[in-house]
């Protein structure tokens, strides 16, 4: 018998179709005996590919969720391009293993946020993009539901599983790297709210100290590439002095800095020596070219989805730490 559409299939499972829906699809509230009806009758007649009648059966997706969490800079989008890149590898890396990827912003308005995602049981495990203002969230969700890798900083007793880079080092490294081209007045642009970004300000103080050089100025400024630049823009015309060495928070905030600077007639590197951080392909292509404290993302990206993977499993895949490495370019 040919089915021709939800309603027909419904009316011959005895349910609303609502209910076929949510059965068929994986979401809503079906019970186990009902869902095992419809995705049975679903496979006699034919009515959905056969996956699907599998995965009800199974309980398995072959899915996987990355969430950008962004309670601390709602400005931020998925066009961004660290997040277009970070899920251009994990696209990658899950395609190879015949995972779909599922990309989802969030912008957190309770910490039931995660709870309600897992819950709707559309992906078999998590990817989460940078712990945001999140980090107490996904520690407690991470305690009971253990599918779940998180890219970012290292936190003191954290429980979750997390792959990133070590940022404290790598702010040392572009600082250092500032400090050693003769720059003695140096900045730090970019947010300090979130742990990643947090970490890398603690990196650039800790070079600075070691070499007998005042603390950085900190120019706090959005992530956003126009919101970066109208707040540094703005806190330019309140300094007494131009520095002569800027660390940038990531590639797009130090991106936003070479334009200012160009805009105002300041030189790089003669003027002001600048130093990004992310590794992001974009950093060839600006002008100048810009130096990087690079992530290694796409190597990241690989070990987050195989410990994904191991943890699907049963796997307690421990946390993972990348050592950053400065690659130079003409901006420095």
């Amino acid at each position: 018998m040919r089915v021709k559409n939800l309603k027909e299939f419904a009316a011959l499972a005895g349910v609303s179709t609502a209910t076929a829906s949510r059965a068929l699809t994986g979401t809503g509230r079906v019970s186990d005996e009902t869902r095992a009806r419809i995705a049975a009758l679903a496979e006699r007649l034919g009515y959905q590919p056969n996956i699907i009648a599998r995965n009800l059966r199974t309980q398995r997706t072959n899915a996987i969720g990355v969430l950008v969490p962004l309670g601390h800079d709602a400005l931020q989008h998925l066009s961004d391009p660290f997040f277009s890149t970070m899920t251009g590898f994990l696209a990658d890396a899950l395609a190879d293993r015949d995972y779909d990827l599922m990309l989802s912003r969030v912008l957190p308005h309770d910490d039931r946020w995660l709870d309600q995602y897992i819950g709707r049981g559309r992906v078999d495990g998590i990817i989460i993009i940078g712990q945001s203002d999140q980090r107490h969230v996904i520690d407690m969700v991470s305690r009971r539901y253990m599918p779940m890798v998180v890219w970012g900083a290292h936190m003191p007793e954290q429980h979750y599983c997390a792959v990133g880079s070590n940022n404290v080092a790598g702010g040392a490294l572009a600082a250092g790297h500032l400090a050693d081209r003769g720059c003695r007045r140096i900045a730090f642009a970019g947010p300090s709210d979130s742990p990643e970004f947090a970490q890398r300000l603690d990196g650039v103080r800790q070079a600075l100290a070691g070499r007998g050089l005042d603390p950085p100025i900190v120019l706090a400024a959005h992530h956003e590439p126009n919101a970066a630049y109208a707040d540094l823009s703005a806190l330019f015309d309140r300094l007494e002095a131009l520095p002569d060495g800027i660390v940038g928070g990531s590639d797009v905030t130090a991106t936003a800095v070479l334009r200012l600077l160009a805009e105002r007639g300041h030189p790089v590197p003669q003027a002001v020596r600048v130093v990004g951080y992310d590794g992001l392909p974009l950093g060839e292509h600006v002008t100048p070219p810009l130096t990087t404290v690079d992530q290694q993302l796409r190597h990241g990206a690989e070990l987050m989805v195989t410990l994904l993977l191991d943890r699907i499993a049963g796997v307690a895949a421990p946390s993972q730490r990348i050592e950053p490495r400065l690659i130079v370019r003409a901006s420095s």
